[in-house]
């Protein structure tokens, strides 16, 4: 018998993404831990507004939605200065090789397809937060860099 752990050990923000409000409430149960908090939107709009006023590390997001759907709501977070970076996964049933594309083409840092494995995804989310805080903070110390040579 194996011990239970959180894969997700760090301090992270999360905002998941789905029009389904059993699939949000299931992730705030299986992705929370005592370091990571869970937020939800059951939309793009939604999500927006959830961005403009916290900051994320991860955005999951579902393709299909109402009001918004996945591609648009992904258009927007890369168009925005203070968003551009955030980590995004994509979460959706669509498996065809035009959404997967797309979704790549603007700006997605991963794709995950339903049914959710919940652990496998927090696996996922954890590799996509390690993942991106390295990239940010490569970013940060290239000013430095260039101005030492």
């Amino acid at each position: 018998m194996t011990n239970f752990f959180y894969v997700l050990d760090e301090a992270a923000r999360v905002l998941f993404v789905d029009d389904d409000p059993i699939l949000r409430e299931f992730a705030q149960v299986n992705l929370s831990s005592p370091k990571a908090t869970v937020d939800v939107a059951s939309n793009g709009v939604e999500a927006l507004e959830r961005l403009a006023l916290c900051d994320y590390d991860v955005m999951l997001v579902d393709l299909e939605m109402p009001v918004m759907d996945g591609f648009d709501t992904l258009t927007a977070v890369r168009a925005d200065p203070r968003t551009r970076n955030l980590a995004v996964i994509v979460q959706t049933g669509r498996e065809d090789v035009e959404a997967i594309d797309r979704a790549f083409r603007l700006g997605a840092t991963s794709f995950v397809a339903k049914p959710l494995n919940w652990r496998l995804l927090t696996y996922q989310i954890r590799y996509v937060l390690r993942a991106s805080r390295a990239e940010i903070s490569l970013r940060s110390a290239t000013p430095a860099l260039e101005a030492a040579t």
